[in-house]
């Protein structure tokens, strides 16, 4: 049986030119960066040319870029780097009810510590109140974190408009922008952005390899303690192979953003039509505009989640009920939660499909026709 892998706002396949050049870094290239001799030269080449790639790709400075494990670090550091720099000032943070969680549980840690957190709500597309946000806005607020597309239902938020209402604040400004990197066009000056966090594995990059851009301006308290890597601001030996792969992952994603994103917008639109034509009842959750392309999140009235996953997944087809960190949980979404409530049917019935760089029409058009047949057959 063919698989079908829709599944990619989880985690993508790795692309060849970044298996290629990770195993041709593995190979010829062991030197520690740091060592000043000609094998450490080598390494240290291949950490410039990805940092000047990265920084280039969000219109940042190359001593911007702070390479970490991954979104969930990139995202801690900011929080926590922030939070205890500049305490002195205040200690109120505001974010949103639907952050990944490596951002709601710092900021739960964060309370512990004596701060104090205003969790934003949405409406029923997933969007924050920029009223709302402005209001919430103290003289004591130091930090503002929005992610900028959701993971789940892939609404994006006004991330320009809060950079423009921030520029007058004492508050920084941070987003998680894993989800939106490589496929939409973000730019950290003109979006008045001061921290942004990154993963490279959600871009056909490798897993345990990601970024946080800081602004120049902008101290952060480190986290790790050790040797003076990242401009003493993340010790430890730099990950050389995984960042000449995260950066060729990058080259690839940013070549063909345009066509990736009209090709993800002809899948939405291709399964959405063709549970259509099988008369297949379906609500979307969040929004087919202001949306990441290649998320798409439905609910099948009558159904039960657990049994739509297992279902598709012997038909082949690897779909998920929303972020893949809380896959083992059974507390249902947050992020729907959020737009819809407590007792909304959608907790227990909604699907995400994502896209990815090597899905085709045939498979999306056997997707929908194989979750048309198990929601028919659930029903019943």
């Amino acid at each position: 049986m063919e698989r079908v892998y829709l599944d990619h706002a989880a985690t993508s396949p790795m692309h060849p030119k970044v298996i290629d050049k990770m195993l041709r870094v593995m190979n010829e290239t062991f030197g520690n960066p740091s060592s000043i001799h000609s094998f450490g030269r080598e390494a240290r080449h291949y950490l410039d040319v990805a940092r000047a790639a990265l920084a280039n790709s969000i219109g940042a400075r190359e001593n911007e870029i702070i390479f970490t494990s991954g979104g969930t670090e990139a995202d801690n550091m900011a929080l926590f780097g922030v939070a205890e720099n500049y305490q002195n000032l205040g200690k109120h943070i505001i974010t949103t009810q639907i952050e990944h969680h490596a951002v709601l549980h710092a900021c739960q840690k964060l309370e512990k510590m004596g701060f104090e957190v205003t969790y934003l709500p949405v409406d029923e597309t997933g969007r924050i109140s920029f009223a709302e946000l402005k209001s919430a806005l103290r003289d004591d607020t130091i930090l503002v974190s929005v992610m900028y597309g959701n993971n789940e239902v892939g609404t994006l938020q006004p991330i320009t408009e809060i950079g423009q209402l921030l520029k007058e604040h004492q508050a920084k400004f941070h987003t998680d922008a894993v989800q939106a990197y490589g496929i939409e066009n973000i730019d950290v000056n003109e979006s008045g952005i001061d921290l942004l966090s990154v993963s490279a594995h959600k871009i056909n990059g490798p897993k345990g390899i990601g970024f946080l851009y800081v602004r120049s301006d902008v101290k952060i308290t480190p986290r790790l303690f050790g040797g003076e890597q990242e401009r003493k601001r993340r010790a430890g030996t730099e990950n050389v192979a995984s960042i000449a792969g995260f950066h060729e992952a990058v080259v690839t994603a940013s070549g063909d953003r345009g066509a990736k994103r009209e090709k993800f917008l002809g899948f939405k639109k291709l399964l959405i039509e063709t549970l259509q034509q099988k008369e297949i009842d379906f609500a979307v959750n969040g929004l087919l505009e202001q949306s990441l392309p290649h998320v798409l999140n439905l609910s099948f009235p009558g159904t039960n989640v657990e049994a739509m996953l297992v279902n598709l997944d012997l038909a082949g087809i690897a779909v998920s009920s929303g972020s893949a960190c809380t896959a083992g949980s059974i507390e249902p979404s947050h992020v729907l939660v959020a737009m819809f409530g407590k007792n909304s049917e959608r907790l227990t019935n909604s699907i995400r499909f994502s896209f990815g760089y090597n899905n085709t029409t045939e498979e999306i058009i056997k997707a929908a026709e194989e979750t048309a047949k198990v929601v028919s057959r659930l029903r019943k």
